[in-house]
């Protein structure tokens, strides 16, 4: 155990008050002063460096039963993390150690070191384990090649594709011999980005019109697989592009996400007859084997710059909450990190 007596006694951290209705709104959250624990045995204390919000946060301020226990009113809210330990009561985790950890949405967490991952901050910059090096980037690689089924040659359809997910996506698919890829996203700068620095083939912006009409002009032979962040009429217009044997990962349904009400299906499955499509939604926890063989094969990429990655940045723990409603609403480009 180090000598703690120059950390502070408290420390801010983000409470859920209710249970949001549609937008979450300010009112629902509060960010409280709380008493940093020391570490009892096995434990360790870890000033958090950079957190991570992402859009399945939406679903644990809910009460609905899902696949992840929902936030408890009045508590920290959860989320990945990174950071340094600043005191240890654990065998294998030392003082000055960086850690990945799901102690989230606050500026001090003291947690079982079993829940830390040791991290290399000189092999990488330390945000990059919360993205392109962490859950997100897993989520990419195991969607495409192993829900999906990506093989060398397929036409793959990404919505949401200058985010943390859909970036790496569609260039994955392009370093493994994709024969087309094309992106969706929600302005002309993102559309920009995609083609001109992430390599896509073809990208449209959904706001500028029809989804369907826009994918059919940049997929005129149909695709693969498609990759589903958003849901709703990007789902729709995929399965009216899939072509025979095609196959749809379904990620995320960022478009329905506040929804009040159940948002209406695709109306056109029955086209997965015509083409023998098949649709599998995916977790990234089912696939964590992967983990050694991902960081094995993406790490090069980011580390030549043959992966491409942005992460956009808010600093201070007063604007994790601006951060986490600035995903829902596609505020950032590639991963939203809040800095402290």
């Amino acid at each position: 155990m180090s000598d703690t007596s120059a950390l502070p006694a408290t420390s801010r951290e983000w409470h859920l008050l209710s249970r949001p209705v549609g937008w979450p709104k300010s009112e629902d959250f509060a960010l409280v002063e709380a008493e940093i624990r020391q570490p009892a045995a096995g434990e360790v204390l870890v000033r958090n460096k950079f957190l991570s919000v992402d859009p399945y946060m939406r679903g644990r301020m809910s009460a609905a039963k899902s696949y992840v226990a929902p936030f408890e009113l009045g508590k920290a809210m959860q989320g990945g993390a990174v950071g340094e330990v600043v005191a240890s009561a654990a065998d294998g985790i030392a003082v000055g150690d960086h850690v990945l950890h799901f102690g989230g949405w606050r500026e001090y967490a003291t947690f079982d070191a079993k829940q830390a991952v040791k991290v290399d901050p000189d092999a990488a910059p330390l945000s990059t384990y919360l993205g392109v090096l962490g859950m997100t980037g897993l989520t990419a690689y195991a969607g495409l090649l192993r829900t999906a089924s990506f093989k060398e040659g397929d036409s793959v359809f990404v919505s949401g594709a200058a985010g943390a997910v859909g970036s790496q996506v569609g260039q994955i698919a392009k370093l493994k011999g994709a024969s087309r890829v094309i992106g969706s996203a929600g302005s002309d700068d993102k559309v920009k980005l995609l083609v001109e620095e992430y390599g896509f083939d073809a990208a449209f912006n959904y706001k500028n019109g029809s989804v369907a009409e826009q994918l059919r002009e940049a997929a005129p032979d149909g695709v693969d697989v498609y990759f589903d962040n958003v849901g709703g009429d990007h789902l729709e217009a995929a399965i009216g592009q899939l072509n025979r044997d095609g196959r749809i990962a379904v990620c995320g349904a960022i478009s329905v996400y506040n929804n009040t009400e159940p948002a209406p299906g695709p109306k056109n499955l029955a086209r997965l007859i015509q083409t023998r499509g098949r649709i599998e939604g995916f977790l990234v926890g089912d696939h964590y084997d992967l983990q050694p063989q991902f960081v094995q094969e993406v790490g090069p990429w980011v580390a030549s710059g043959a992966l491409k990655y942005r992460e956009t940045v808010v600093e201070g723990i007063e604007n994790n909450l601006e951060a986490f409603l600035g995903v829902l609403r596609g505020d950032n480009t590639g991963k939203m990190i809040v800095k402290l």
